[in-house]
């Protein structure tokens, strides 16, 4: 079973943070605050109790307005036990026992605090924003012969647009231009240039690299791929972690423990000192209260996963959520599918052989039939047969799942698949066909066996490295395929895959996927996320390769490759590993720093200034330790 969404509305803006408001008085508070303890400390002036109440209340509300207009707000909601009021309640009680600069310096330093938090979350998302946004704002499209430069919205389907060299495709098409070369780094990752010919689809945010071209509109400004990718995204910052969740869940209990312990420090030990002064354990329990803020586990956690999914869109990979970070890390095999995960998906048909019947009449009604179909293997048999088929007569056109298609061409019945499909229609074939090793596609002719075509499909560059980086993390990997187990089996060889299956029809890559989950095995599934739909919604995670060919991919799978490059299956895992990695040091980091201050605190050696400082300083340090993962880079191939 998948892990959770938990798609949760992030926090708006206008409430709990207010973005983009003027920092003025917050910074007028903090040269106060400082001009005030020089005169104290530096020129030994003492004013007066009823001035410094003034000066410093002033202080106060400069920089913490807002902080106890909010406390007041939810007060009134019945939400007493937040951060706002938690802050509310340790810098009054500080003016109330008169110590107004600790008062003043706790709110400015939380304020501080707050200030930075909220610009790291707004450059985290920014930046996982334009890493995707790369949309041009103005196209020029061809109308009544003149071209004009408009907003791509406003272009229609069908409609012809030049882009210059250099400059950014904005809507999807296909190519007009005899042939054209274009960069796809924006979107996948890989700066090596895309080479195109006429006919060939273009998609928006890839560059045009040489001579003018010309592509026709396939799709509106919002409905193209690089939109939906850039909703994608954007929607993969609500959902949030287990580890997220569960800090939410923490902090809601966490806060009202705090001041609990808070006002047991102050109360308790009437009972049990013989010396007890209100005074000085009331400024322990504020002490306690100030060092208690969660706020550096609230924002640095979500900080950490925001770069992670950052990281992963700047290498062509995108996460559909932070729990998805999570779940890739407990993976312990790898289910891959053969075709276009491993392999090129690139067929050339390597023999013809005619029995009984003549060879150019056998290409021609195979290519008529496949011509029909888009898989790989199809698109092979009908480049090979060039323009043979113009003028064919093609009807009934089905295809019989997991083993081929039938049809009529030219008045003849014509089936073509694999064994399976001549052994469920009754058709005998030779028996030298069980013995080949190559992926053969069988013919027959009004239910007579005619011949064969031989196919070879080639592995990727990267393949091996991939298996042999999978091997290296321990995970187990297996290969599941419709082809027939020799070729299989050749490929895993070759690979060093652990286990690989043949012959499968989809139904029995469930049957495979269910019975690995049903030992106990945390799997990730990859491939096309189309054929294998049931197969990606069994998996704890589903991984599209080439997403940015398939509407159906971009929906179904849980992570999406953007290129065809299986090592970047590697590279996911890895940077959800170095999420958790980022994400625990910070949780430990603020727990440990907090538990030691408190203890300080209780004690009555830590002040309020080292409450302030320690809790300020822990959340800007887990802050610097969240973004700097977007800057990372990923370990080169073996």
């Amino acid at each position: 079973m998948k892990a959770e969404e938990n798609i949760i509305e992030l926090p708006q803006q206008t409430d709990e943070h207010e973005h983009g408001e003027s920092h003025l008085p917050l910074i007028l508070s903090f040269v106060v605050l400082v001009v005030m303890l020089c005169l104290e400390y530096g020129f030994k002036l003492h004013l007066n109790n009823s001035t410094q109440l003034l000066i410093f209340g002033i202080a106060y509300l400069l920089a913490g307005y807002q902080v106890v207009n909010l406390a007041i707000r939810k007060a009134l909601r019945f939400d007493f036990f937040n951060e706002f009021v938690l802050m509310t309640v340790a810098t009054i009680g500080a003016f109330t026992i008169g110590a107004y600069s600790e008062g003043v310096a706790v709110m400015v330093f939380y304020s501080i605090g707050e200030w930075f938090q909220d610009a790291a979350v707004d450059r985290a998302k920014g930046n996982i924003k334009a890493l995707l946004d790369i949309r041009p704002e103005t196209v020029t499209v061809i109308r009544n012969g003149v071209a004009l430069n408009v907003h791509p919205a406003e272009v229609k389907i069908n409609e012809t647009i030049q882009i210059k060299p250099g400059e950014k495709v904005a809507l999807d098409g296909v190519l007009l231009s005899e042939k054209g070369s274009f960069n796809t780094a924006a979107m996948t990752g890989e700066s090596k240039p895309d080479s195109k010919l006429k006919g060939a689809t273009v998609l928006a945010g890839m560059i045009n690299l040489n001579a003018l071209t010309e592509v026709k509109v396939q799709a509106l400004f919002q409905d193209s791929k690089l939109s939906k990718i850039l909703e994608m995204v954007q929607d993969a910052t609500a959902r949030k972690s287990q580890t997220q969740l569960f800090i939410s869940r923490f902090a809601k209990v966490y806060t009202p423990i705090v001041f609990l312990l808070a006002l047991m420090v102050v109360l308790l030990p009437f009972f049990f000192v013989d010396t007890y002064v209100f005074k000085e354990w009331f400024y322990r329990g504020l002490v306690f209260l100030v060092i208690s803020c969660p706020c550096a586990l609230v924002v640095s956690i979500p900080l950490g996963y925001f770069g992670g999914i950052g990281l992963a869109s700047k290498n062509g990979i995108l996460f559909k959520g932070a729990n998805f970070l999570d779940v890739i890390t407990e993976i312990d095999t790898v289910v891959m599918d053969k075709t276009g995960t491993l392999t090129k998906g690139v067929f050339r048909v390597q023999q013809v052989h005619a029995v009984n019947f003549q060879e150019a009449e056998l290409i021609l009604l195979l290519a008529a039939l496949e011509s029909k179909s888009t898989h790989p293997i199809a698109l092979a048999i009908t480049a090979f047969a060039g323009k043979v088929i113009q003028g064919a007569q093609i009807q009934q056109v089905e295809e019989v799942d997991g083993h081929g298609l039938k049809g009529i061409i030219n008045g003849k019945s014509v089936l073509a698949g694999n064994k399976g499909l001549f052994q469920k229609y009754h058709i005998p074939y030779d028996a030298v066909i069980d013995e080949q090793a190559d992926t053969l596609v069988m013919v027959a002719v009004d239910n007579q066996y005619v011949g064969y075509l031989s196919i070879a499909d080639e592995i990727k560059e990267d393949a091996q490295q991939t298996i042999n980086a999978l091997h290296r993390l321990k995970i187990k990997t297996v290969m599941l395929s419709g082809d027939k187990q020799s070729v299989v089996e050749k490929v895993a060889q070759s690979l060093g895959i652990d286990h690989a299956y043949g012959a499968l029809l989809p139904e029995d890559k469930v049957h495979q996927v269910e019975t690995l989950k049903e030992n106990g095995r945390r799997l990730a599934f990859v491939g096309d996320g189309v054929n294998d739909a049931p197969v990606v919604a069994l998996a704890d995670v589903g991984i599209a390769m080439g997403g940015l060919g398939s509407d159906a991919t971009i929906e179904t799978a849980d992570v999406v490759i953007q290129n065809d490059q299986p090592y970047k299956i590697v590279t996911a895992i890895y940077i959800g590993k170095l999420t958790k990695k980022i994400v625990w040091q910070n949780i430990s980091l603020a727990m440990g720093i907090k538990i030691l201050v408190l203890i300080l605190g209780a004690g009555g050696v830590a002040t309020l200034w080292e409450a302030v400082i320690a809790d300020v300083g822990v959340a800007l340090l887990a802050i610097l330790n969240a973004v700097r993962i977007q800057n990372m880079k990923m370990p080169e191939k073996d």
